[in-house]
């Protein structure tokens, strides 16, 4: 890591100022250290100076400030990302783009809409209620669409409606020289030049800052039904989901649970589910479309020793039963109160998927820290939330092993270091182990797209 540069002089603040007025600058401790930290485990690293930009010609003209004197840039959406993607490890100007909330156009025919990047995920869904459509990227937090982009989320409906990287159309980007271009034009398939789009979707701001995004919709569905059905082994509830996949069954959301983390579930969101491994799943599609699935999917579970379906087909039945879901974090930590939360995730082919859970459910056990285990099973993607007691060294170096043990583990499995949480400064190591040669290609972009390394510096690549 390069040493940290001195904080900003008065001339380039002022020249800041200019931009973006006295109201929408700071240097507060108190708000530096709010845009130096993310949900994550990791330390965090404020900023020198906040700017809150609301448009692109906004965020043009930082950039260009900030390339002139060869200031790192740290893009913020919501802070919600858990690898440590908005920590300024070199100081710098973070670019909060929350104020650039706009949904600029709603293309219900195309069923695609343009945004700006602070638009969150529940604002747009809100906005979409009276259309008919809907935006299914799902990760949990009330993300914005920006930082979603920037990390190529995913969540809990990936299984049937992909990930940012699949939901994506094009994007308005501002490079490291203040260009701005714009990446794709709004039809469904380009055969016309590299695909630029997908360059930054997943770049985490290292290689420039999103200012407008353009997203699929999707029609809601005539019938959603939600269930939660219990399992007497981990294995046999794994086994359930990596069935359903195989069969075919276009689940909408299949979520794995172990005992553990139904039992957080349960303490913190009052619920009274058995403390076992569990799915909750979720069924989309016509009303017979929706009773072929469930009939199909609860004979593959009753197989694996799947208990009855538990039913959530009431709107706020099934709001209650996904907000537990996306609470698993914050139930996790009230397991030990006073300890942190060290989310992290891997991703396996789901047939690999049982063999990989089970023996990091052996590493857990051995390791004697508390550490549920929650998945998007249905792609192959779980995640642990292991808790850290920062009093105890102890911990903190069981909690590494751990980490480093499940992504290996993953890595040899033709798997990857994550599926939906990035990369961040929090995983930028095991990067070599699961690209090789490749890195040195994305070195590359790098260098040429951001050749003075301004644009989140730390993140993603050692350069």
């Amino acid at each position: 890591m390069t040493a940290r540069p001195a904080p900003l002089d008065d001339g380039m603040i002022e020249a800041l100022r200019s931009i973006v007025g006295d109201n929408r600058l700071s240097t507060s401790a108190s708000v530096l250290e709010q845009h130096g930290k993310d949900e994550s485990y990791h330390a965090a690293h404020a900023p020198d100076v906040v700017v809150f930009a609301h448009s692109t010609e906004e965020v043009r003209d930082i950039v260009k400030v900030c390339a002139e004197s060869k200031v790192p840039i740290i893009p913020y959406g919501v802070g919600t990302s858990l690898e440590g993607h908005v920590a300024a490890l070199h100081g710098g100007v973070c670019i909060d783009l929350s104020e650039m909330n706009e949904i600029l156009r709603v293309n219900a025919e195309d069923m695609d809409v343009v945004v700006q990047p602070g638009v969150t995920r529940i604002q747009l869904n809100e906005h979409l209620r009276d259309t008919g459509l809907f935006f299914p990227i799902d990760p949990g937090a009330d993300a914005s669409l920006g930082g979603m982009t920037s990390t190529r989320a995913s969540g809990t409906n990936a299984v049937r409606y992909g990930t940012m990287r699949e939901n994506v159309l094009a994007l308005t980007v501002v490079l490291a020289d203040g260009r701005v271009i714009r990446t794709a034009r709004r039809a469904r398939k380009s055969a016309a030049g590299y695909d630029l789009t997908r360059l930054f979707v997943g770049a985490e701001g290292t290689l420039g800052v999103i200012t407008e995004v353009t997203v699929r919709l999707y029609g809601i569905p005539e019938a959603i039904s939600s269930a939660v059905v219990s399992f007497p082994t981990l294995k046999g509830a794994v086994d359930s989901a990596i069935t359903t996949i195989q069969c075919g069954i276009p689940i909408a959301r299949v979520e794995l649970l172990d005992e553990v983390q139904m039992d957080a579930v349960n303490k913190f969101s009052d619920l009274d589910y058995p403390v076992q491994p569990t799915l909750f799943l979720e069924f989309h599609g016509s009303e017979a479309g929706v009773k072929e699935q469930v009939e199909t999917v609860g004979g593959i579970c009753t197989d694996f020793g799947g208990g009855d379906f538990q039913w959530a087909t009431k709107t706020e039945d099934r709001n209650k039963l996904w907000k537990a879901r996306h609470d698993t974090g914050y139930a996790a930590a009230a397991l030990k109160p006073g300890c942190g939360f060290w989310a992290t995730d891997v991703c396996v082919p789901i047939s690999r998927l049982t063999e990989c859970i089970l023996e990091t459910k052996k590493d857990i056990e051995a390791s004697n820290l508390t550490a549920p285990i929650v998945g998007h099973v249905g792609d192959g993607n779980f995640h642990l939330v292991i808790l850290v007691d920062p009093d105890k060294p102890d911990d903190t170096a069981a909690a590494e092993r751990l980490n480093e043990r499940m992504v290996m583990r993953a890595l040899a499995m033709e798997g990857t270091c994550t599926g939906e949480h990035g990369v961040g400064y929090g995983k930028i190591d095991f990067l070599v182990a699961e690209h090789g040669e490749a890195m040195s290609v994305m070195r590359t972009l790098k260098r040429s797209l951001d050749p003075d390394n301004i644009m989140n510096p730390g993140k993603i690549l050692h350069v």
